[in-house]
């Protein structure tokens, strides 16, 4: 079975929409359940993929798992035994090897697949399995899986080698338990990293600086069952803000917390777009020709990764010359080549991609080939003349609920389509 998207272009963006839970801190809330000594009910869940494989992957193991409403799930671990990750759902996403921090922190033991998910370069755990080292436990691949072990977990000092979302959350994860003072030094700052620790804080977990660079954990001996609600999605929001001055828009996006957006509204306001802050909404409006800039992607404060194809999309259409280069990962640009098809004058040297600003997209077939590339699709296909068809969407179905559905409620040309296997083969 094949889907895709078939955008008509040219509509612009108008009306509310509102953000859902952030994907970013829902794939580590979820596996986190694991360490709760009772039920935990989750509010502002999002509906994505990587949600679905997540919850599978709990019930697979034996949690009990209780759709209250379809935002919010009742989750009860306790009958999960035995510290393994089956191989074969955990293959499909990044975000399974933060059962490898939750099931040590729990049992002393995990065994858990080499994630798969988006492809864009090598993306080691050497940092992840270092951190584990630190609390006291032996780690080893075999056969395509990650098996790590100790006899008890002690707490450590652990300054990691470069900024890293992933062996932050891992360390947290395990640390909450372990014996004494865990110090995690060079940690990353990012919206999510705080929202797990303030959920992991109301099981009853000691953490303190989450949000800075140093991070300091007091292990406990039980944690607690507790109802939370999941932060709102800044990359969600930050792909609608950009959507709506793409196509010369005004959208007012709800349910966010501004202060996380502040880069990416910094960005906008520089290429000449009105971004205007309320309590817990932001209003993007077109003005006037947009202009260029420059963007280099960092980590949190910094101007974000997961939104740099959205924003080389607008700059496409930006007056002049302007320069994106990637400080995070090494291999981003691979949407480029899509891009191009659509009439992009973009040329790549490494991590750096130099854009001309171009009068308007054409529309063409293109591929998502990754998350938030294939975001970036979705937005060109919105500005572009004529019909744009976008293939691989299950990479966007990773990390944003019903798109299709919100941007249609902005007056978006928007539908997915689905071709079924035996068609396919006719097509082909």
């Amino acid at each position: 079975m094949l889907e895709k998207y078939v955008i008509q272009g040219g509509c612009k963006l108008t009306g509310e929409v509102n953000i859902s839970g952030a994907k970013n801190a829902v794939v580590a809330i979820l596996p986190a359940t694991i360490l709760a000594n009772g039920p935990c009910v989750i509010d502002n869940i999002p509906d994505i993929s990587d949600v679905d494989i997540i919850t599978k992957i709990l019930k697979e193991m034996g949690a009990d798992i209780q759709v209250i409403n379809k935002s919010t799930l009742r989750i009860d671990t306790r009958n999960i035994k035995v510290p393994e990750v089956p191989y074969e759902l955990a293959k499909h996403m990044r975000a399974s090897y933060y059962f490898l921090g939750a099931l040590l922190g729990k049992f002393n033991s995990a065994s858990v697949a080499m994630p798969g998910g988006c492809d864009f370069g090598v993306r080691p755990i050497d940092q992840h399995l270092k951190g584990f080292e630190a609390l006291g436990a032996h780690c080893k691949l075999d056969q395509g899986m990650i098996i790590v072990d100790a006899e008890k977990l002690v707490g450590g000092d652990i300054c990691f080698e470069m900024v890293t979302v992933g062996a932050t959350i891992n360390v947290m994860l395990a640390a909450v338990k372990a014996q004494g003072l865990t110090v995690i030094e060079n940690a990353a700052k990012e919206p999510h990293i705080v929202d797990l620790a303030n959920f992991l804080n109301s099981m009853g977990a000691n953490i303190m600086g989450a949000g800075t660079d140093v991070i300091k954990i007091r292990g406990v001996d039980i944690l607690h069952g507790t109802e939370y609600s999941v932060i709102p999605d800044q990359i969600e929001a930050g792909t609608y803000m950009v959507a709506a001055a793409a196509t010369k828009g005004d959208v007012l996006i709800k349910n966010v917390i501004p202060k996380h957006l502040e880069s990416i509204t910094s960005k906008l306001q520089k290429i000449g777009v009105e971004v205007t802050e309320y309590d817990d909404s932001v209003r993007v409006r077109y003005v006037d020709e947009l202009v260029r800039t420059n963007v280099k992607t960092r980590p949190h404060p910094g101007f974000p990764t997961d939104m740099q194809p959205q924003m080389a999309v607008l700059l496409c259409l930006a007056k002049g010359t302007s320069i994106v280069t990637e400080g995070v990962w090494e291999n981003r640009f691979k949407y480029i080549d899509e891009l191009r098809r659509m009439g992009a004058d973009v040329s790549v040297d490494g991590r750096v991609a130099i854009i001309e600003g171009i009068e308007k997209f054409v529309g063409a077939p293109v591929k998502a080939v990754d998350l938030r590339a294939g975001a970036a699709m979705v937005i060109a296909g919105l500005a572009a003349e004529g019909t744009t068809e976008i293939e691989d969407i299950y990479h966007v179905e990773r990390g944003y609920e019903h798109i299709e559905d919100k941007l249609r409620s902005l007056g978006a040309n928007i539908k997915k389509i689905t071709i079924p296997d035996n068609v396919i083969g006719k097509v082909l």
